[in-house]
C-alpha cells in the first residue's frame, strides 16, 4: 500500500452527504421514525413496502433512516490514516435530497428547502473532536425554476460555503432502476439551459448526476457553456456494469460489455471539453451491479481495486489528474465499502502515475474546483488548467 503521508497533508473527500431526517424536510423523515423505535422489524419490512429500485439502490433502510452528521462521519473514516498515512481533514457536503410535502395550493418548496439545507449544514459540528471541517457546500438547485437566480442569492447571504448546485437529473430506460430527474434529457432542455445562465454569470460550479447513458447531455452543456466548470459526479455512473439490477440491466456478459463499451466512448468524448472535471466517487455504489445483499457485496480492497481499476485508467488517461477527485459518496456507498476501503483501493489503481497525481486526485483539484480557503499557496483556485 502507498502512503500518503509524505504527499499531501490530508485528504479533501469531495462526495459526502449529511442529514438528520428528524430534524429536517426529508423523504425519509417517517422511515427514521420508525426505524429508530423497531429497527428489525424495518429491516424485514423495508423490501416489502419500497420499490425494488430504491432498493437495489440504498441496499439497507439503515442508510438513510439514520441521522448521517459530523460526528458518525469521523467514527466511518477514522481508519484511513492507518492504511493510507494522512487523515481526512476536509469534506465537500453535495446536497441530500431535501424534500417536504406540498401543502394544497403551495408552489415547489425545493427552492427554499434547498437554503434550508445550508442553514441546518452551518449549524453543525464540522472540524470539532476530531471531525474533518466543512469545505464547500454544493446546493439543490433547478435552473428551469422561477425562482432559481432568487435561490442562488440567498444560498450566498446564509452560507459563504457555497460554490455549486446540483440537479439530480439521472433517468434509466428500466422501468426498475433508480430514476432520480423528474424528466428526460433535463440538461439539454431548452428551459435549463437558458436558466443555466443564471449560474454561469455566478461563476459557480455545476455537479451533473447521469447515468451513462446520458453523457451525451452533459457534453452538449459542457458545450454551450465552456466557461463554466462541470463535475460529473460518480463517473458518469454505468448502472449494471458490474452485475444485473433492475428488470434487465447488466443481466449478461455481453450487456455488462456494451455498458463498457459506451461509458468508455462517451467519457473519451467528454474529456475533450475542458471545463469537465471527473469526481470518482460512488465507486462501491449498489447500482453499479456489485449484488443485493444488505451487509454487502465486494469483499474487500483488492476485489474493489480489481474492479476499478479499468475505469480509473480510462478516466486519469483521458482526463489528467487535474481534473480528477475523490469522493467518498458516503453514506450511499456504506453497505458495500469502509471509507478506508475505498480511499485504498483508489491510491491502489493511482499510485502507477506517481505522487504528482494522487496529490491532485486526493487533495488539490477539489481544493481549487470549489475554492476551498485555508489551501496552501500551490492549491489555491485557478480555474486556468
Amino acid at each position: 500500500m502507498t502512503s500518503l503521508e509524505d504527499v499531501l497533508p490530508g485528504i479533501v473527500d469531495a462526495h459526502v452527504q449529511h442529514w438528520n431526517p428528524r430534524r429536517t424536510p426529508w423523504a425519509a423523515t417517517r422511515a427514521s421514525r420508525f426505524y429508530g423505535v423497531v429497527p428489525s422489524v424495518a429491516d424485514r419490512v423495508f423490501p416489502l413496502v419500497v420499490s425494488r429500485a430504491d432498493r437495489e439502490y440504498v441496499l439497507t433502510p439503515r442508510t438513510v433512516a439514520r441521522a448521517y452528521e459530523p460526528r458518525q462521519y469521523a467514527t466511518d473514516a477514522a481508519l484511513v490514516p492507518t492504511v493510507v498515512g494522512v487523515p481526512i481533514d476536509s469534506v465537500v457536503h453535495v446536497e441530500s435530497h431535501w424534500r417536504k410535502a406540498l401543502a394544497v395550493g403551495e408552489e415547489s418548496p425545493e427552492l427554499s428547502t434547498a437554503v434550508e439545507e445550508t442553514r441546518y449544514l452551518e449549524s453543525l459540528p464540522f472540524g470539532w473532536a476530531g471531525t474533518p471541517r466543512l469545505g464547500a457546500i454544493v446546493a439543490h438547485g433547478d435552473p428551469r425554476a422561477p425562482g432559481f437566480p432568487r435561490m442562488l442569492d440567498e444560498q450566498f447571504e446564509v452560507s459563504e460555503r457555497v460554490r455549486g448546485i446540483r440537479l439530480v437529473a439521472s433517468r434509466h430506460p428500466d422501468p426498475r432502476v433508480r430514476d432520480g430527474g423528474d424528466s428526460d434529457s433535463i440538461l439539454s432542455s431548452t428551459p435549463f439551459l437558458e436558466g443555466f445562465a443564471d449560474l454561469a454569470h455566478r461563476d459557480l460550479v455545476f455537479e451533473a448526476a447521469v447515468y451513462s447513458h446520458q453523457l451525451y447531455d452533459v457534453i452538449l452543456l459542457a458545450r454551450e457553456y465552456p466557461q463554466t466548470t462541470i463535475v460529473l459526479d460518480h463517473f458518469g455512473i454505468p448502472a449494471g456494469v458490474f452485475g444485473p439490477i433492475g428488470v434487465r440491466t447488466g443481466a449478461t456478459a455481453a450487456s455488462r460489455a456494451d455498458i463498457w463499451r459506451l461509458w468508455r466512448e462517451r467519457m473519451t468524448t467528454l474529456a475533450s471539453h475542458r471545463n469537465v472535471v471527473v469526481k470518482l466517487s460512488g465507486l462501491a455504489m449498489p447500482v453499479l451491479g456489485y449484488g443485493r445483499e444488505r451487509w454487502g457485496n465486494i469483499g474487500g480492497q483488492s476485489t474493489l481495486t480489481e474492479m476499478i481499476g479499468p475505469f480509473v485508467e480510462h478516466v486519469v488517461t483521458h482526463f489528467g489528474s487535474d481534473r480528477i477527485m475523490f469522493g467518498s459518496n458516503y453514506p450511499i456507498d456504506r453497505p458495500n465499502a469502509a471509507v478506508d476501503v475505498l480511499v485504498g483501493a483508489l491510491v491502489d489503481c493511482v499510485s502507477q502515475w506517481g505522487p504528482d497525481a494522487l496529490r491532485k486526485i486526493f487533495r488539490d483539484t477539489a481544493v481549487r474546483v470549489y475554492g476551498i480557503d485555508g489551501a496552501g499557496p500551490t492549491e489555491r483556485r485557478d480555474d486556468r488548467w
